[in-house]
């Protein structure tokens, strides 16, 4: 049998002395290790944490095979707050803006009721819009509850109507309603568009609008105070439509282009945006909408026969009814107003 000379056994022996103090120094002590509630050691105490992991990398990322590496992307912090914002909070914002405004609307109409000509109808009318406002105001309203309604799927239909429908009829139903979005985002843009040309010079804030809403806009009371063409009311709903409008088309065609102009951090701002505006545009609308059929009488004849009894223009509008008198008489010594029977 080989014998090592004793120098090299001398050796050998401090090297494994050396490593077993190394492994005693090292390891820490078994009272140092994390435990779990039932007293078991655990194994991923000292891993690091996802918190940790986003806080300290921007975004996480993967590898792909495929030419588009946004693909590759596996987490981001926004992600996650945008996905709050998606599920709860704009849930929420639209259940209370536009549930309500119902609750008000209802509460308001159970209180004052119809707002009523109080010197009856004349059956004499005056020309309030044209063919064409009225045209594109139609056209705009018609896309607009299309969007709206198709919208509100993405939000509420999977909890208020797709228990009320087979899971299929629900699918089918949200692609098309999907297309719609889409394809009827365009006309309702240039709705928008020409609404801003067509009647910005009549919006303009004035002092009677100041009056006028001092006045609660005759809406309280029986007082009815003077205005021009478009009141204090309908200039905010004009606005409303017009900011409004902008905001949903800008940031809906980001959505539809994606990457584009901007990456997914500013998508998801985009799409959060597009949310919170569309609710509350929702809620306003319902307002006007009420206004103009069962809130107010004679209301909805102006938009959908151009035309409006005198009596209606003399009490809710009363600087613009002696405005187009005085253009009457002027072009017509008889003194006949510009009527339609």
């Amino acid at each position: 049998m080989t014998r090592f000379p004793s120098h090299f056994r001398f050796g050998a022996g401090l090297l494994l002395a050396g490593v077993l103090l190394a492994v005693i120094i090292l390891a820490p002590p078994a009272s140092a290790q994390q435990r779990n509630s039932d007293t078991a050691v655990n194994p991923t105490a000292s891993s690091v944490k996802n918190q940790h992991l986003l806080r300290e990398m921007r975004i996480i990322s993967g590898r792909g095979s495929i030419p588009d590496v946004k693909s590759y992307n596996i987490e981001q912090p926004a992600g996650r707050e945008w996905r709050q914002f998606h599920e709860i909070t704009l849930y929420w914002l639209g259940a209370i803006a536009i549930f309500g405004m119902l609750g008000l609307l209802v509460l308001f109409y159970l209180t004052r009721g119809m707002v009523r000509l109080e010197s009856g109808r004349s059956w004499h009318t005056i020309v309030r819009f044209n063919m064409f406002e009225r045209l594109v105001h139609w056209m705009t309203a018609t896309c607009f509850v299309v969007l709206a309604l198709s919208g509100l799927n993405i939000t509420f239909g999977k909890d208020l109507l797709m228990p009320l429908v087979a899971e299929e009829t629900f699918a089918t139903w949200s692609q098309w309603a999907k297309y719609a979005h889409d394809y009827l985002s365009f006309p309702f843009t240039l709705g928008v568009a020409a609404i801003l040309l067509m009647w910005v010079a009549w919006n303009v804030p004035t002092r009677l609008d100041v009056e006028w809403l001092k006045q609660g806009g005759g809406l309280f009371g029986t007082k009815h105070p003077p205005a021009q063409r478009f009141n204090a009311g309908q200039k905010m709903i004009y606005w409303i439509v017009v900011i409004g409008g902008a905001a949903v088309a800008t940031t809906g065609y980001l959505l539809m282009f994606p990457f584009y102009l901007t990456d997914i951090a500013g998508m998801q701002l985009a799409q959060m945006i597009h949310g919170a505006v569309a609710m509350l545009f929702v809620a306003a609308m319902l307002a006007h909408i009420y206004i103009g059929t069962i809130g107010m009488e004679g209301a909805f004849e102006a938009m959908w026969h151009g035309t409006v009894d005198l009596n209606w223009a003399k009490q809710h509008h009363s600087a613009w009814f002696d405005e187009e008198s005085a253009k009457a008489k002027a072009e017509a010594p008889q003194g006949h107003v510009a009527a339609a029977e």
